[in-house]
């Protein structure tokens, strides 16, 4: 499955948290992500990722090992996504090393995840905060065929039009580059 993924900053963070509270129950989390990549950096100029994330909420933390590969949508960066949760954070850091990745980033990320459904889909739109980092941004995904990644990159703006985020709000800007970013200064 690909995961049709739009991200925008948000302006008015505290309108678009009561118009997605208007719309579904929140899930405050906090994850802890952590990326690897080969020692020569193979993941990453191949446009892939491979991250363990303990996501850490009202029922407990709960880890998952997630693969991305590479951009089949240029314009929004939606990737295919494989996912599994994991019973032993610890066992999977090291399974993951074990296997010759290092770790290149680890920080933490402040979500409040929404679900719901919308132009006949199921999504999950994510208000994040990320604490060395400037601002407030919201992303939008729902997971699709290869075929359908369009049509439903188009309903996720519609939704983000609902919300008053237009395509002048939408950025590529990863977390882990900003992340790194703030960390050299």
């Amino acid at each position: 499955m690909i995961e049709a993924e739009l991200k925008a900053r948000v302006h008015t963070p505290e309108a678009v948290t009561q118009a997605l509270d208007d719309r579904a129950d929140a899930r405050v989390e906090v994850y802890k992500d952590s990326y690897y990549d080969q020692p020569d950096g193979e993941l990453s100029r191949a446009g892939a990722e491979l991250r363990v994330r303990t996501v850490h909420g009202a029922h407990g933390a709960h880890t998952f090992l997630t693969f991305k590969g590479a951009s089949v949508d240029e314009t929004s960066g939606s990737k295919p996504e494989y996912e599994t949760r994991v019973e032993d954070a610890a066992a999977a850091h090291a399974i993951v090393r074990g296997l010759g990745h290092v770790l290149v980033i680890a920080f933490e990320k402040r979500c409040r995840n929404y679900a719901f459904e919308a132009c006949g889909r199921h999504m999950l739109a994510t208000l994040v905060r990320v604490p060395e980092v400037d601002g407030t941004f919201l992303e939008i995904e729902t997971l699709v065929e290869e075929h359908d990644v369009s049509a439903a990159l188009d309903d996720i703006r519609s939704v983000l039009g609902d919300l008053d985020i237009g395509p002048e709000d939408l950025t590529r800007d990863t977390y882990t580059d900003a992340v790194s970013a703030q960390r050299a200064t």
